[in-house]
């Protein structure tokens, strides 16, 4: 099958998942960890057809947005077989899945892993990581800040493990990317705080 058509079909699977997730994890989400998978599997030699599958089906059967996280990743995998990838392509793409989730603390065995996570730590900062984190506290009624509850709010979230995430980078051409998101993310929360605690000082 020509390339153009799986990613479409691809696409038309994560758009049906996806479509209507207000939690971060939507299908544009998906959309913007295949673009930069591909991107920097490009300009760091690694495979750019198994890093782009990988980052458009990394979200696929992570616990927090499926009942049953196995049979997820196996549908999606058996996909892939339908549409014709070879066996071989199929268990690179599932390595490259793998250990992209930050929660697991793992640290992917192979170069498509690592450019599929640094894909997708790199969507969790900067501009659209800030409307992500907000998005993703509001679906769980967590609160934005607190004087004093600074353990389970969204503002917290960033100290916790947004403003980590520039040094866990693996590859150079994401490391580019990430310093910029990163001083985004830092500005913004001096604004932030500034305009929290001007208040309080009255």
């Amino acid at each position: 099958m020509l390339k153009e058509s799986l990613i479409t079909t691809i696409e038309n699977y994560l758009h049906e998942l996806f479509d209507h997730d207000p939690t971060g994890h939507d299908y544009y989400h998906m959309k913007r960890v295949a673009h930069w998978s591909k991107v920097l599997a490009e300009k760091e030699g690694a495979d750019p057809f198994i890093c782009e599958i990988a980052g458009w089906l990394h979200d696929v059967g992570d616990a927090k947005l499926f009942q049953d996280p196995a049979q997820a990743s196996e549908q999606a995998l058996r996909l892939l077989s339908k549409q014709g990838i070879l066996e071989q392509d199929c268990q690179q793409i599932k390595m490259a899945m793998a250990d992209v989730s930050f929660s697991k603390g793992r640290t992917p065995q192979t170069l498509e892993g690592k450019i599929v996570q640094d894909a997708d730590r790199l969507d969790a900062i900067g501009a659209i990581g800030i409307a992500r984190t907000f998005a993703f506290g509001g679906a769980h009624s967590q609160l934005i800040h607190h004087d004093e509850q600074g353990s389970s709010t969204s503002i917290q979230h960033f100290y916790d493990k947004l403003l980590k995430l520039s040094d866990l980078i693996h590859t150079k051409s994401a490391k580019e990317e990430a310093q910029i998101r990163h001083q985004y993310m830092v500005d913004y929360l001096q604004r932030f705080l500034y305009e929290w605690e001007v208040v309080n000082e009255q």
